[in-house]
C-alpha cells in the first residue's frame, strides 16, 4: 500500500498499512518550540501520555527515524523521534458520519450517545488540582476571551463581520462581568480539569467497540485546562458547524445525564459562544493567508458565537400591574423561552409571613400581610432571590405590581449590578375585565386581593413610563408574542 502523508503546521503524519507515523516538525512558533531534538522527543513523550487517558490501545508508543544517508550506525538518542499509532478507519470518522450518516445507525445518535459517554468518563478521573483551578477563576476566563476577541478583531476586515466580532465581545464581556459567583462554584464544584482541549470531530473515530478520541492539546497545560464544560462545548460547536445542530443538542443533554452534572443553560451557551470564537479567529488567520474556503468559515463561526451568546444572555424581566392584569399568567408564559425561574411577590410575600403559598391571608388595602413594612420586606427579599440566580447565571422574570417607583428601582440597580438587560412590562386592561378575572381566580390561589383592593391599588400606583404596556385583553398568542418582542427589544 502507498504511503499516504497528511501535514499540519505541526507535523508530518505518514499512514502505512494499519499504522500511522507522526513526525513533530522543527518549529519555532509563538505558542511552541520545537526546534530542538529534546524538545521534540519530550513532546511526543508528552502526547502519548496525555492521549492514552482516552485512546491507550491507538498511541502505540514512541519510535525513531533515522535518515538513510547519515554515516555512522544509528544511535536511538540521535534519530527523530516518531509517535507511533494506530491507524484509524476514515469511513469511521465522526465529521465522515456526520456527513454521510449510516441509515443503520438511527442517523448517528447512537454514536454520539457513546462519545458524550466516554467524555463524561474521562472527566470524571482527569487530574485536578489547585494549579488546574486557577484556568476556572473569573479573572481567568475573562483573559482568554478577551485575548481571543482582541485577536480576531485585528483579523476581521470585513465590516459586517467586524460588527458581529463587536457584538460578541459586547455579549461575552456581559456575561462573564456579572458572572463570578457562578464560576467560583463551578470551581468548588469540581468541575475544572485537565481535559482535552481541542475535541472537534476530525479526531474522534466511532467503532463497534466504542469511540477513539485523538489528538488532545499537549504542547501547552494551560490550554488543556478548564471547565468540562468548555472541554465538551468545542464539540458540539463542531458539530453545529458541521450543520449537524440537533446532533450537537443531543451530545451536551447525553454528557450531562451522563456527568450528573448541574448548570445553567446559559453556561453551555458562553462556553459554545467562546469555542466558535477560537475557531473563527483560526479561520480568520487562514484567510489572511489566502485560504479560499476561510473567509466562509470565519463568517459561519461567528454566527454560531453570536447565536449562542445571545441565547446566554441573562436578563431580568419585571412584570408588573395591577391584580387581574395577567402579570402571573404573562411571566410564566414568559418563563420557558428564557429558561428563567419565576419570582412571585405574592409566594415571596406568603413565605416571609410563614405561610404556605395557598394560605388565605385577606386584608384590606395596606393592612395585615400588605402593610408598607410587609411589602418593602416582600420586594427586598424577591430582590436579592434574583440577585442570587442572576449571579449564578439563570435568568428571572420577577411577577409583582411594581406599582412603587423605588421598587423599581431597586430592581434595576441590581440587574445593573450584576450586569443582566432589564426588561419591564406593564399589564394593562380595563377594570371591568380585571374585576371578572379576580371573581373567576380558583380558591387558594397566592394572591388574596379583592376587586376593592385593585381599585385602591390602581389609584395609588405611579407611573411607570419605562415599562412596556401590554393590553391582556388580546389573544393569549398575540399577548406572549408582543411580551417576547419587547423583550427581546
Amino acid at each position: 500500500m502507498d504511503p499516504a502523508r497528511r501535514e499540519t503546521h505541526t507535523a508530518v503524519v505518514v499512514l502505512v498499512g494499519d499504522r500511522a507515523y507522526k513526525v513533530k516538525k522543527p518549529v519555532r512558533l509563538a505558542f511552541l518550540d520545537f526546534s530542538t531534538l529534546a524538545a521534540r522527543r519530550a513532546a511526543a513523550a508528552r502526547e502519548i501520555a496525555l492521549n492514552r487517558r482516552l485512546s491507550p490501545d491507538v498511541y502505540l508508543g514512541i519510535g525513531t527515524w533515522h535518515d538513510p544517508g547519515e554515516p555512522g550506525d544509528p544511535t536511538p538518542d540521535a534519530g527523530e523521534p516518531v509517535v507511533v499509532m494506530r491507524r484509524m478507519p476514515d469511513d469511521r470518522r465522526l465529521a465522515t458520519l456526520v456527513d454521510h450518516p449510516d441509515p443503520a445507525r438511527a442517523g448517528m445518535r447512537a454514536e454520539i450517545r457513546a462519545v458524550a459517554r466516554r467524555i463524561a468518563a474521562f472527566h470524571a478521573r482527569a487530574a485536578r488540582s489547585q494549579a488546574i483551578d486557577t484556568a476556572g477563576r473569573p479573572e481567568t476566563v475573562r483573559a482568554k476571551f478577551l485575548a481571543d476577541w482582541v485577536q480576531l478583531r485585528v483579523l476581521v476586515r470585513d465590516p459586517d463581520r467586524a460588527v458581529q466580532v463587536a457584538t460578541v465581545g459586547r455579549l461575552g464581556r456581559a456575561y462573564l462581568a456579572g458572572r463570578a459567583p457562578l464560576l467560583a462554584d463551578r470551581i468548588r464544584s469540581g468541575c475544572v480539569v485537565d481535559g482535552h482541549g481541542d475535541l472537534l470531530a476530525d479526531d474522534i473515530f466511532c467503532l463497534d467497540d466504542g469511540p477513539r478520541i485523538l489528538d488532545c492539546l499537549e504542547f501547552d497545560d494551560r490550554l488543556r485546562w478548564g471547565d468540562v464544560l468548555a472541554d465538551v462545548a468545542f464539540l458540539a460547536m463542531d458539530l453545529e458547524r458541521l450543520g449537524a445542530a440537533p446532533l450537537a443538542d443531543a451530545l451536551l443533554a447525553d454528557y450531562r445525564e451522563f456527568a450528573g452534572g448541574t448548570h445553567p443553560s446559559s453556561l453551555t451557551h458562553f462556553h459554545v459562544g467562546a469555542r466558535a470564537l477560537v475557531r473563527a479567529k483560526i479561520a480568520a488567520l487562514r484567510d489572511r493567508q489566502g485560504d479560499p474556503d476561510a473567509g466562509s468559515d470565519v463568517r459561519v463561526l461567528l454566527d454560531l458565537a453570536v447565536a449562542h451568546l445571545e441565547r446566554g444572555r441573562i436578563t431580568c424581566v419585571l412584570v408588573g400591574g395591577g391584580p387581574g392584569t395577567g402579570k402571573s399568567t404573562l411571566a410564566h408564559a414568559l418563563a420557558p423561552g428564557l429558561d428563567a425561574v419565576v419570582l412571585a411577590a405574592d409566594e415571596v410575600r406568603k413565605e416571609l409571613a410563614g405561610l404556605p403559598h395557598d394560605a388565605a391571608a385577606t386584608a384590606g388595602y395596606r393592612a395585615g400581610i400588605y402593610t408598607d413594612a410587609h411589602t418593602t420586606a416582600t420586594y427586598t427579599e424577591m430582590i436579592a432571590r434574583a440577585r442570587h440566580l442572576l449571579t449564578h447565571g439563570t435568568s428571572v422574570v420577577l411577577d409583582a405590581s411594581w406599582s412603587h417607583a423605588a421598587h423599581r428601582e431597586a430592581a434595576r440597580a441590581m440587574a445593573a449590578a450584576t450586569h443582566s438587560e432589564v426588561a419591564e412590562l406593564e399589564c394593562v386592561v380595563a377594570p371591568g375585565v380585571a374585576a371578572t378575572r379576580i371573581a373567576r381566580r380558583r380558591p387558594h390561589a397566592p394572591s388574596d386581593a379583592t376587586p376593592a383592593v385593585a381599585t385602591a391599588m390602581r389609584s395609588a400606583a405611579a407611573p411607570w413610563p419605562s415599562a412596556v404596556r401590554i393590553d391582556t385583553d388580546a389573544p393569549r398568542a398575540t399577548v406572549v408574542a408582543a411580551a417576547r418582542r419587547a423583550v427581546r427589544r
